[in-house]
């Protein structure tokens, strides 16, 4: 385990990256419930081998009240205990700069913005502000919205106060229509934020993006394949009582296996500068595509509905004033883009007729 807190320049998570050494790997419960349950899953933790730093989640910002909020700054004691137990640093999120000031009083190791904070400029600032002159690594989360230079612009007001240990969170975005995954990961604005600040390491969070179990390692694998520069985990001894996000955690020893399953492809740096300009074009294509089979994935589920829909009301599928509608809405949007309209065309007939065949089979059924 290496030495956090006795020299933290030496820990910078950038000097990770350059000195090779392996993918940092966050894990830990959402939220902090109880002082047993944070010190038995950091102890259960620590016993795979397979964890760096260990999260707990003090406050939880909410939806809507009454959800659970945290257990608040009576959980910073239980991440020092575990800390003192398992000798694995401790992060935790912050969104205001009260939040700073107790996680610096109780030696908090490192600090997260969460992605409904970054949504908010001033609040970043905040944070920001509570941050000047101390050296702490701080990890920005995405907004939850897809707006890269939202992202951007709360990395560079972490910049302006001095912040030397930076990293980046990629925890998806919200998309009133996805049906897979609870936040769409849209892996090219994660990709165009490494492109625009490439000093800044890159840790995915398959957690939040998956929102259930079975699709975690999936992504975590995508982001080790993309050559992302670590993991956040969430890990819960009993997942399924779980105070909040019961459904995306899992136990410690699960966790163990899934990294230990993980296949971490190893680059050398020098390989990576002579890549052609074509190999790293295709390796954006192929990301996209990735996208792009999600995106229809979901829109099919969406059709799916809307032919049960019908068959419960007897209404025949093909709306052909909604099919003319559609169609002329996407070839205007087409051309303004610069793809012909032929093209356009083909695609979007494709996709309906696919629309349909799935609607076919629900009346079918």
């Amino acid at each position: 385990m290496f030495e956090f807190n006795k020299n933290l320049k030496k820990c910078m998570m950038i000097d990770w990256i350059k000195n090779d050494k392996k993918p940092i790997l966050i894990a830990g419960p959402c939220s902090a419930e109880t002082e047993e349950q944070v010190i038995e899953t950091a102890v259960r933790l620590a016993k795979t081998g397979k964890i760096d730093i260990l999260r707990a989640g003090i406050w939880k910002p909410r939806t809507r009240p009454g959800a659970f909020e945290g257990i608040g700054a009576k959980g910073l004691p239980w991440l020092q205990k575990a800390k003192e137990i398992t000798g694995l640093p401790v992060a935790v999120e912050v969104a205001k700069a009260s939040h700073v000031e107790l996680c610096l009083e109780f030696g908090i190791d490192v600090l997260w913005i969460g992605a409904r904070t970054t949504v908010n400029p001033f609040a970043v600032q905040e944070v920001a502000d509570a941050l000047r002159g101390v050296n702490i690594p701080v990890l920005l989360k995405n907004p939850i919205n897809p707006d890269l230079a939202l992202w951007l612009g709360g990395m560079e007001r972490l910049q302006k106060v001095g912040l030397t240990q930076l990293g980046a969170i990629h925890r998806g975005f919200s998309s009133a229509g996805e049906k897979i995954y609870r936040n769409r990961p849209q892996w090219q604005i994660a990709i165009d934020f490494k492109t625009a600040m490439p000093q800044i390491p890159m840790i995915n969070d398959p957690s939040h993006i998956c929102g259930r179990r079975d699709l975690l390692h999936k992504v975590a694998q995508k982001a080790m394949d993309l050559n992302f520069d670590g993991l956040i985990i969430e890990s819960h001894i009993t997942p399924d009582t779980a105070w909040s996000d019961a459904a995306q955690q899992i136990t410690p020893e699960v966790y163990g296996q899934m990294m230990a399953d993980l296949i971490i492809r190893q680059y050398d740096p020098k390989d990576i500068k002579e890549k052609s300009k074509l190999e790293r074009f295709r390796k954006e294509i192929d990301m996209i595509d990735e996208e792009i089979m999600g995106i229809l994935a979901s829109r099919m589920k969406i059709a799916r509905e809307i032919g049960l829909y019908k068959k419960e009301n007897n209404m025949t599928i093909l709306q052909s004033d909604r099919w003319k509608e559609v169609l002329e809405k996407f070839i205007s949007r087409g051309v303004q883009s610069g793809l012909s309209e032929e093209f356009i065309t083909r695609i979007i007939k494709s996709i309906h007729d696919e629309s349909i065949e799935q609607q076919e089979s629900v009346m079918e059924e």
